[in-house]
């Protein structure tokens, strides 16, 4: 597909490998000249996903591993975050903003993902996540 290019990292699951994934994602700031607003967004949505991906998916188990893959088509940035779990049941998330969970810590990695993305995609039963970016130039 003309315009289409694809990078890709893998990282052990270890709550660390956050940093080599926010410096993969520095790096494509400066590769397709991302602006700040969508830079945020992907920086915060992006993380989330992998940290759900080691601690949910993968279970914090560091012979499991946490891919990363970036496709840049114009006028879209799309990642996808794929973990070697058992993926879980999507449909049916709490809402993080119900009264019942205000106090909870966790249930706010999706709910994010979904306000800071234009579109959230789940495959293989939520073993792999898609969150893609349009951009505005």
């Amino acid at each position: 597909m003309a315009g289409l290019s694809t990078i890709s990292i893998e990282v052990p699951s270890l709550s660390e490998n956050i940093r080599i994934i926010e410096s993969f994602i520095d790096n494509a700031k400066e590769k397709y000249k991302l602006n700040d607003d969508i830079y945020g967004n992907i920086m915060i949505a992006v993380t989330e996903a992998v940290n759900n991906a080691i601690r949910h998916g993968n279970k914090n188990d560091s012979s499991k591993n946490v891919t990363l893959s970036l496709s840049f088509e114009a006028g879209l940035v799309k990642f996808k975050i794929k973990d070697e779990g058992n993926g879980f049941d999507y449909h049916n998330l709490p809402d993080p903003t119900a009264p019942e969970n205000i106090e909870k810590p966790g249930g706010r990695g999706i709910f994010l993902m979904k306000h800071l993305s234009d579109e959230v995609k789940f495959w293989d039963n939520g073993k792999e996540v898609e969150l893609n970016f349009y951009m505005n130039q």
